[in-house]
């Protein structure tokens, strides 16, 4: 028998009731939980489309370990590490993220040529992954609910050089109106009680409560209902939280599929560091053990996440909408688009798809725009440049997306070179290069644009990004 109050519980300072359910639930395992909750475990996920695995791992400059669950995954072993000041994060290179929270990508499994949504998809970290896995090939929606997230959200895939994706702010409901039966696979990470972020951010420690928990749950629920609606017949649907609470986690699908009758659970898949769901925490059916399971903080690198995975009854329907392939540009836009493109790039840029905004803003879109207008988009696709007092500006975005051998005129930095500093802060350096836009790369990996002109190279990093 445990003997709780001889562990000096105290010295813990998460909330009281919290912690005495977990301790009923996981009996000896809670004194290694509560000593792992409060670890700050650091995860990269390496951008397979910045080159191959092995590569990019080679190039990291700390120890690290690769993740048990997830190839592009690796785990830093240096105390201190600062590894969103580094240029290679300014490329693309990795994700921060945390480790539990990249299974998504590795359960959800989306493949090239299939339409995906990331529901609750600020600030990127999953959006981003799914992207990677589908090779930019396919569509890709990446929603959240909260505006200023999404603005988060759009720079995080810019920065992961993502080509497919439309960014939106919209609430599940208005989602299901438009785009009922629409997507191959749907992601669902909900909106918790956050008691896996409770090293990370006071507020969850702070505001946490059995009401707080009864709250999400309820939210997690109706959310889930409008994310079923979205799922073709045969898809996946993939749900998940950050939280422990079993009222969030097993009671949510189970109340899910009492109510559901056209979803079944799927077996997940044996990955390492995954366990068996608890649904006879919450008087669940015990069937939930073969579709649920659970990271824990204390069993693996990570600060744990829960996972479910469903799949809709039925066989897709024979005829599925193809990502767009229209032309929405007046002549002259277009013009001007392909005589830029033409001087810098060497690369076949897109040629369908493509649509000028009311904003002169050129992007290639991959859903119709009849299914995305009227809803609050904040970037329906690969922002390709912009149409300003009649001339071409190429876009950050797309810098972020090439590689050094699809232009034809390039400044190549290395991550000790002291233009590093003065191009990140918007700054010029001496140049006597030929006049022209140019591609600034660290290491040969994408930084954005500058221009040469007068024998020196003026940065075009994007302001709201300087540094």
């Amino acid at each position: 028998m445990v003997d709780f109050e001889a562990m000096e519980m105290e010295k813990y300072s998460w909330p009281d009731v919290f912690m005495q359910r977990m301790r009923t639930w996981l009996g000896e395992e809670a004194v290694p939980f509560f000593e792992a909750l409060g670890k700050r475990d650091v995860g990269l996920r390496l951008n397979s489309a910045r080159g191959t695995l092995p590569a990019l791992r080679a190039r990291i400059p700390w120890e690290t370990k690769p993740g048990p669950w997830c190839p592009e995954s690796l785990w830093v072993q240096e105390e201190g590490a600062d590894v969103g000041a580094h240029p290679y994060h300014a490329a693309g290179l990795y994700y921060i993220q945390d480790p539990s929270a990249m299974a998504a990508g590795v359960l959800l499994d989306p493949q090239p040529g299939e339409w995906v949504l990331d529901l609750a998809a600020a600030p990127g970290g999953k959006a981003t992954h799914l992207a990677a896995r589908m090779g930019n090939d396919g569509v890709l929606v990446a929603n959240d609910v909260a505006r200023r997230r999404t603005s988060v959200l759009a720079m995080n895939l810019e920065r992961m050089g993502v080509t497919h994706a439309l960014i939106s702010n919209e609430t599940s409901e208005r989602l299901c109106d438009r785009w009922a039966g629409l997507f191959d696979a749907v992601l669902v990470d909900a909106p918790c009680s956050g008691e896996g972020m409770f090293s990370r951010d006071p507020r969850a420690v702070r505001d946490w409560s059995l009401d707080r928990v009864a709250y999400y749950a309820e939210r997690q629920r109706n959310i889930l209902a409008d994310a079923a609606l979205l799922v073709r017949p045969g898809g996946r649907l993939l749900y998940g939280t950050c939280t422990f609470s079993p009222e969030e986690d097993e009671g949510t699908i189970a109340a899910f599929l009492a109510t559901h009758d056209d979803f079944e659970g799927v077996s997940l898949p044996a990955l390492p560091g995954l366990y068996p769901s608890h649904p006879e925490w919450v008087g669940a059916p015990i069937s939930l053990w073969a579709c649920a399971g659970r990271f824990w903080p204390h069993k693996g690198p990570g600060h744990g996440h829960f996972y479910a995975l469903l799949r809709r009854k039925g066989t897709p329907p024979s005829a599925l909408p193809e990502r767009w392939s229209g032309v929405d540009v007046p002549g002259r836009s277009l013009q001007l688009y392909q005589q830029e493109a033409s001087r810098l790039i060497q690369r076949t840029l897109p040629e369908t798809g493509l649509l000028l905004t009311k904003n002169d803003d050129l992007y290639q879109v991959p859903l119709a725009p009849e299914l995305w207008r009227g809803l609050k988009v904040l970037r329906p696709g690969w922002w390709l440049g912009s149409v300003r007092h009649g001339k071409f500006n190429l876009d950050h975005a797309l810098a972020m997306a090439l590689r050094p051998g699809d232009v034809t005129a390039q400044v190549t930095l290395t991550v000790d070179d002291p233009r590093l500093v003065k191009f990140f802060r918007g700054g010029f350096w001496a140049d006597d290069g030929p006049d022209g836009v140019v591609l600034v790369t660290v290491d040969g990996f994408p930084l954005g644009w500058a221009k040469r002109r007068d024998g020196r190279c003026r940065s075009r990093y994007p302001v709201h990004l300087r540094k």
